[in-house]
C-alpha cells in the first residue's frame, strides 16, 4: 500500500501538496493537522482515500499513534512525507512570550524530526521527504530571529539527511519560498508584531505555485528548492554577502514597505 503524509493538511501548503499528490495514484492519503473539520472537507474533494488525523503535532502521544497506525500492514510503504505543519511570530524576542517559542520550535523543528525518524523505516527506493524550510532560513533576520532560526535548522538537516538517505534512494528536499499571500502564516505571525515590522510582503508567492514548483523539484533530485524569484536571488545573496551587511538590508527593506 503507497501513502503519502502531509502535516498541516488543514489549509495553505499543506492543503495544495494534498490537491497535487491526489493526481498520484497513490492507495491513501494521510491529512494531518489539528482542525478536523477542514480535513474533512479536504478529504471529501480528493478522489483518492483519505486518513484524517485530527492531531497537534506537538502533543507526546501523537507520534505514537501514527507510528502504530503505519504498522497495521506490512506492505505500507510511505513514498512521500510532506512535513509542511508549521508557524511563525514576527517580532523582537523580547517582545514574543516564552510559550510561543517553545511551541515555534516544537512544531517547527522537533515534530518534523520525530516525524521523519519514524516514517523513515516505512519508506525504500524511489520515497521522497519534503521540509518545508523558507528562504529565511538562508540568514539570520531581525524581527523574525526564531522563525529563520528553525527554518535554518530545518534546512541544514535536510541536506544532511539527503545525504546520508542518498545510498537508499531516498530522495529529500528543502522547500525553502519566500512569503506566500494566500496562506495563513502571516496573519498569525503578525499577532506579535506590535512594532509593525512587516506590513509589506510585494512579490509573494501563493501556495499552489509553491507547491507544484517544489513537487517537481523534488522529482527531479533537487536538494534545495528555491521556488520563486525572490527565494532564489535571496539564496544568491546569501552566498556572496556577510550576514551582518543582509540583517540591515532586511530591516531597510521591510522599513520601505511599511
Amino acid at each position: 500500500m503507497n501513502i503519502a503524509i502531509i502535516t498541516g493538511a488543514s489549509s495553505g501548503l499543506g492543503r495544495a501538496y494534498a490537491r497535487l499528490l491526489d493526481e498520484e495514484q497513490l492507495d491513501e492519503l494521510w491529512l494531518v493537522a489539528r482542525r478536523e473539520d477542514r480535513l474533512q472537507a479536504l478529504a471529501h474533494e480528493l478522489t483518492t482515500p483519505c486518513r484524517v488525523f485530527a492531531r497537534d503535532l506537538t502533543a507526546d502521544d501523537v507520534l505514537t499513534g501514527l507510528q502504530a497506525r503505519l504498522g497495521e500492514r506490512r506492505d505500507t510503504e510511505v513514498r512521500w512525507l510532506i512535513n509542511a505543519a508549521g508557524y511563525g511570530r514576527i517580532g523582537y524576542t523580547t517582545d514574543i512570550p516564552l510559550t510561543d517559542q517553545l511551541k515555534l520550535i516544537d512544531l517547527n523543528v522537533k515534530a518534523a524530526v520525530a516525524l521523519t525518524q519514524l516514517v523513515l523505516p516505512f519508506m525504500s527506493a524511489g520515497s521522497h521527504i519534503l521540509e518545508i524550510a523558507s528562504c529565511a532560513g538562508f540568514q539570520p533576520i531581525p524581527g523574525l530571529n526564531l522563525y529563520a532560526a528553525s527554518k535554518a535548522f530545518l534546512l541544514r538537516y535536510s541536506r544532511g539527511l539527503a545525504y546520508e538517505l542518498a545510498p537508499q534512494g531516498i530522495q529529500v528536499t528543502a522547500v525553502c519560498p519566500y512569503w506566500i499571500k494566500d496562506t495563513e502564516f502571516i496573519g498569525v505571525a503578525q499577532q506579535t508584531d506590535t512594532r509593525h515590522l512587516f506590513t509589506g510582503f510585494p512579490l509573494a508567492s501563493t501556495a499552489a505555485q509553491v507547491a507544484h514548483r517544489s513537487l517537481r523539484a523534488a522529482k527531479n533530485g533537487i536538494t534545495v528548492c528555491t521556488p520563486d524569484v525572490m527565494s532564489f536571488l535571496h539564496r544568491i545573496c546569501c552566498t556572496l554577502l556577510p550576514h551582518r551587511f543582509l540583517m540591515a538590508a532586511s530591516v531597510l527593506f521591510h522599513k520601505l514597505h511599511h
